[in-house]
């Protein structure tokens, strides 16, 4: 039986909030690195850039839950950063320069905060069918993530689908699901966390932890603004940043349409507008403490269902937590001794289950409508297609690779015009009729 929303104790949501923390964490940190890396940061950068990156994590968590008069939607959301801002960064950084990429995010974070009033108008946009497809496509394009994990990560390692990392996996799926059907009470709400705990002490016995980061690290970090210089601006970087906003924005409007249906709440305009805005709000801090742009998580929507746990207690201490672990890098270095199989495991079941919301939003459309039929096959296929093979678009203009290489937002754009025009057609047959 599902708890009720006020049915969470400090020590009960405390426990849970570690739970929504390591199941967004590898997600966190995947882009200072990537992107570090790419750049050629030396350690010490590199040392700054995750550790203010699950910093920052936890403040822009905060904007989104404390929910005001100015921005804030008040849903139990997590943000990280976008992975869709990996390599517009990447190039930027290269071709321009540090400076160049942080100043391009921080116009991208205050375009945001101008324009949320205006992009919150298309709510009318999204009924059911339109909201429907896209948190199924939201969840499904997420599963190959969940699977590349699960066999290890790279898909050019030699160990990749390895016996010893499927099984790790799948021990991970089986364990949570047990405890997913036969566990009881707090037990069950908190299965993807004993499945994770349980998952890497099995690898440990196999020889797949390491404990070398939590040697590695540094005891403590202090936040420090425009750490790699003062920002520079251009035009064609900035542009670049607005376009993969857009996207992001596009794509957090599905997690909050997916959050309201599952929390029971219709989600206003002015709820987008306050979401939206204190997203901007995170990237514009973002960009001044040389981090990356962010975006609501959508694996954590996944969480809330299998837990049943719908309260905002959780966030605010996986908010308070992801803060401390930027302060203190050695505590932060504990979350990632995880095997990767171990964490693909979990976020197969957690992204699946964002596939099965969407399919339940689903079935309140009226199927007997042909047209409706259409809007989400195509949605849907024209998504997973993109996901699958995002170059497709590779002879368009760049800036607009940009925009639709993102199957969420391919699907989004099918829906929402698809159901416009399909609409408008029918409306107008019967004028014609009528008259």
């Amino acid at each position: 039986m599902k708890k009720s929303i006020n049915d969470v104790s400090h020590k009960k949501a405390f426990v849970l909030g570690i739970q929504h923390l390591l199941a967004m964490y590898s997600g966190a940190v995947a882009v200072p690195l990537l992107i570090g890396t790419a750049l050629n940061f030396s350690s010490e950068q590199m040392t700054y850039l995750v550790s203010i990156d699950i910093f920052m994590c936890g403040l822009a968590t905060f904007f989104q839950l404390a929910r005001n008069r100015y921005f804030g939607i008040g849903l139990p959301v997590i943000l990280g950063c976008a992975i869709q801002a990996v390599e517009p960064l990447k190039m930027i950084g290269q071709e321009y320069s540090i400076q160049t990429m942080y100043g391009s995010i921080i116009v991208a974070g205050i375009f945001v905060f101008l324009i949320a009033g205006q992009f919150a108008k298309i709510k009318k946009l999204f009924p059911p069918v339109v909201t429907g497809s896209l948190i199924t496509v939201i969840g499904l394009t997420l599963i190959p993530i969940a699977i590349q994990n699960l066999g290890g990560g790279s898909v050019n390692s030699k160990s990749f689908g390895s016996f010893s990392n499927i099984a790790v996996g799948g021990l991970t799926i089986l364990i949570i699901l047990i405890i997913q059907f036969w566990g009881k009470g707090f037990i069950q709400s908190i299965a993807v966390l004993i499945g994770l705990i349980a998952g890497t002490i099995i690898a440990s016995f196999m020889g797949m932890v390491s404990l070398k980061p939590i040697m590695q690290a540094a005891w403590f970090h202090i936040p420090q603004p425009f750490y790699f210089g003062m920002p520079k601006f251009a035009l064609s970087p900035s542009l670049t940043m607005i376009i993969i906003a857009l996207v992001s924005l596009v794509e957090s409007t599905g997690v909050f349409f997916a959050l309201g249906n599952l929390l029971g709440k219709d989600i206003k305009q002015n709820d987008l507008k306050k979401g939206y805005r204190a997203e901007g709000l995170a990237v514009i801090l973002g960009g001044i403490f040389n981090t990356f742009p962010y975006t609501t998580f959508s694996q954590n929507v996944g969480l809330l269902e299998l837990s049943g746990i719908r309260t905002k207690r959780p966030i605010y201490w996986a908010a308070f937590l992801l803060m401390i672990m930027g302060l203190l890098p050695k505590i932060g270095a504990l979350a990632t001794i995880i095997p990767t199989p171990v964490l693909g495991g979990a976020m197969l079941v957690m992204f699946s289950m964002i596939s099965v919301q969407g399919i339940r939003m689903l079935f309140n459309v009226d199927f007997s409508d042909e047209r409706n039929t259409l809007i989400v096959a195509i949605s849907i296929g024209a998504g997973l297609g993109v996901s699958v093979y995002p170059t497709i678009f590779q002879a368009f203009p760049p800036s607009i690779q940009l925009f639709l290489g993102n199957g969420i937002v391919v699907a989004t754009i099918c829906a929402v015009l698809l159901n416009l025009i399909l609409k408008r057609h029918s409306l107008t047959k019967k004028q014609v009729k009528n008259n």
